[in-house]
């Protein structure tokens, strides 16, 4: 039989048994703690034995120490302890990240380091070296002026570092100082003295003639001479009141004189905060990653009152999961990239309102997309809004390259990117102005005037401006400019109207004689003084004009703006309500360029610039431009022009010396012109044929019988009053339900 197993023993039962007491003894006596223990006594031991050799040993190297680094012993510990602690944090992006002020730092250091080497202490261990040991007597070389130049050459090498855009204005600011001195003492050195006047006296003359250059002091008469009456001052703009530069204006072929740039205020510029903005600009990339849309953030283009950030869209992936089978036959799931698609700008759009509450600004725009650029632009209100002034657009290239090519240049305002825009009338070439009270719309059409009366004499550009609210444009009265003063009646203005439409004709009959087709073909034909001025025609509220005489204001504004341009006759009309009854179909056809200010609601923003947008805008000059050649509007920031500067400029017109030519009379356009009345004659001998076969006539009855509407019916219904047919019938107008 085969022999049973002994049962082995187990293992609770070894364990209570125990180890050997030898094995006991060494494992208590090789375990950590003791030799731990066997070691620090071991160190101590040494160290007691060898200690005057060690104590002798530190003496020596602390004073070789302190000789060869000084106060330098101090930077370099702190320098490797900054090193040791970025190295065991892990924070090596603070090397990369401010490289510049870690350059600085050690130029600074090394700057301090070698600035110690000129000082000794008085007594102690280093007494035999200098504060920054042979290391920074080695630095600074020698201790003369070679020396310091060193040092403060490393000073200003770390600043650079630290600062470099303050180190760059710095640099640039001193060097136009620099050349500013330079420049004016080679003007005091190189100008001529100038010569003393002449004083000469002529029998006859009544008063003394001076003849060389104008100045200052009054000369007197000789005593032996009396002059019969005193003289008189010439008014002329004197030198004084054009700015600190004094430059002199410019004389015309006229004899006009051009306002120097000076007598315009310069710009003052407003900085925002860059942190500021690169905070604004994290805070829209998470906003729109947290609702699911991936984007890229790219310029980002500073304004005067908004800043547009450029957004580039992200992509939408797909993705699908693929299970597969590993070495060890377990089963894994992968996702595996199906597709991917643009995000749609239409997202970035519906998340307006998401991001004004996280940007906490009262209003965003959004263009989608940027014009010319693959991007979606978000512009965001400033915190502190800044003026655009009128000096620094018309000092700009932009406006410099139009003025150039045309007399009517004018001066619009700083897109959302900072960048000047200017226009042309001449090719707008009629432009339409809404706005509700006080967003700034007077102040455009005071930009406007200014920029034409800068680089404008009268024998290039006359106003005809309409002012039906008797405060904003009655400034401009003393101008020469003027074709008459300024209108301030809603019924001259209508007569105003009908005069330019007979000066229009007129223009065409001269065009006519001498083969031209414009104004400028005609003008070149002409000698300077003959030539034909242009003519701008203001109007600050065409509401009232519609209100006062609806048909011919509608009529004549159409017909100007239709036929005008060719003549010189361009129209600016501004209005604070732009509605369909208003701003009719016929008049937005014909100002295809339009202006809008911040509007009330999103009806009055479709009426005058067909889309949206308008409503969101922030005021004081924040403006939609809409030139013809754009599919969309421009965000603009308008400029502005103080009260102050258009006195100057008033004054500096009306003091010179005016032509002796008779204002217009608009008061002889009080009847209607042949032309308006020749539109009706053809209904007109229709209605005396039905006067003379009826013996009652009335303006409904001729609204019924010719199939017209009421108000063409009751104009001809007046014209056969006046003719004597007919008996007038006091009926009120039924509603107009004839078609016209």
């Amino acid at each position: 039989m085969p022999k049973k197993k002994k049962a082995s023993k187990p293992a609770s039962a070894q364990t209570k048994k125990g180890k050997p007491l030898w094995k006991q003894f060494f494992g208590f006596l090789f375990s950590p703690p003791v030799l731990r223990l066997i070691a620090a006594l071991i160190v101590a031991g040494l160290i007691y034995w060898f200690w005057p050799d060690i104590s002798y040993w530190a003496i020596n190297t602390w004073q070789g120490l302190l000789e060869l680094l000084g106060i330098g012993l101090l930077i370099v510990a702190v320098f490797l302890g900054l090193l040791l602690w970025i190295i065991l944090a892990g924070k090596f992006s603070l090397l990369s990240r401010y490289w510049n002020f870690w350059l600085g730092g050690i130029c600074l250091a090394i700057a301090a380091w070698g600035i110690a080497a000129f000082f000794s202490p008085g007594s102690g261990i280093a007494s035999r070296s200098t504060l920054g040991g042979e290391t920074g007597q080695s630095i600074i070389g020698s201790t003369d002026i070679v020396g310091i130049l060193k040092m403060a050459g490393l000073i200003v090498l770390a600043i650079i570092f630290m600062a470099p855009r303050w180190s760059g204005r710095m640099a640039v600011s001193t060097a136009k100082g620099t050349g500013g001195l330079v420049k004016r003492g080679w003007q005091a050195a190189t100008t001529p003295k100038p010569e003393e006047p002449k004083i000469t006296i002529k029998p006859d003359a009544k008063p003394y003639q001076i003849e060389g250059p104008m100045i200052k002091e009054e000369v007197k008469p000789p005593p032996t001479i009396t002059p019969i009456s005193p003289p008189v001052p010439i008014k002329t703009p004197t030198a004084e009141t054009w700015g600190p530069d004094r430059h002199r204006p410019i004389l015309t072929i006229g004899g006009w004189q051009l306002p120097p740039i000076d007598i315009l205020d310069r710009p003052t510029e407003v900085e925002l905060s860059q942190s500021d903005i690169k905070e604004r600009a994290q805070l829209i990339k998470d906003a729109l990653a947290s609702y699911g849309v991936e984007i890229e953030l790219g310029n980002i283009n500073v304004g005067p009152t908004v800043t547009q950030f450029e957004v580039i869209p992200g992509w939408d992936y797909k993705y699908k999961e693929v299970k597969e089978r590993d070495k060890d036959g377990s089963i894994r799931a992968r996702r595996e990239e199906m597709a991917r698609t643009r995000v749609k700008v239409e997202r970035i759009s519906s998340l307006a309102s998401d991001l004004a509450l996280v940007l906490a600004v009262p209003s965003i725009r959004i263009e989608a997309p940027i014009p010319g650029k693959s991007a979606v632009g978000i512009e965001v209100p400033n915190i502190t809004f800044g003026l655009v002034n009128l000096r620094s657009v018309i000092e700009s290239t932009s406006f410099q390259k139009i003025g150039a090519k045309s007399k009517l240049a004018i001066a619009l305002g700083k897109g959302a990117g900072g960048e000047t825009v200017a226009a042309d009338l001449a090719r707008m070439p009629h432009l339409l102005v809404a706005g509700a009270t006080g967003s700034g719309k007077t102040a455009c059409l005071n930009s406007i005037i200014c920029s034409l009366l800068v680089h404008n004499t009268p024998d290039d550009v006359q106003f005809i401006m309409i002012d039906p609210k008797r405060v904003e444009l009655v400034n401009f009265n003393q101008l020469p400019h003027l074709i008459a003063p300024v209108v301030v009646e809603s019924d001259k203005a209508v007569m105003a109207l009908r005069w330019l439409s007979l000066e229009m004709d007129n223009r065409y009959r001269k065009f006519a004689q001498v083969g031209a087709r414009n104004i400028d073909g005609y003008n070149k034909e002409k000698h300077p003084v003959d030539a034909l001025p242009y003519i701008v025609v203001l109007i600050d509220e065409l509401a009232d004009l519609m209100m006062t005489a609806f048909d011919e204001v509608e009529r004549n504004l159409c017909r100007l703006a239709q036929l005008a341009r060719a003549t010189g006759i361009h129209l600016i009309v501004a209005t604070q309500r732009p509605s369909v009854d208003v701003v009719t179909g016929l008049i937005k056809a014909n100002f295809p360029t339009r202006i809008s200010f911040a509007l009330t609601s999103q009806v009055d923003s479709r009426t005058i610039l067909d889309s949206a947008g308008a409503e969101k805008l922030l005021g004081r000059g924040d403006m939609l431009y809409m030139p013809t050649d754009a599919s969309k509007p421009k965000r603009l920031q308008g400029t502005f022009v103080s009260d102050a500067e258009i006195d100057r400029l008033v004054n500096f017109w009306g003091n010179q010396p005016k032509p002796e030519t008779a204002p217009v009379k608009f008061e002889d356009m009080a009847q209607p012109t042949t032309s308006e009345k020749s539109a009706d004659d053809s209904l007109l001998d229709a209605a005396r044929q039905l006067a003379q076969e009826h013996k009652e006539i009335s303006a409904s009855f001729l609204q019924r019988r010719l199939r017209i509407g009421y108000p063409r019916a009751a104009r001809l219904f007046d014209q056969l009053q006046e003719e004597g047919y007919g008996k007038k019938a006091t009926d009120q107008p039924p509603p107009d339900i004839t078609p016209h």
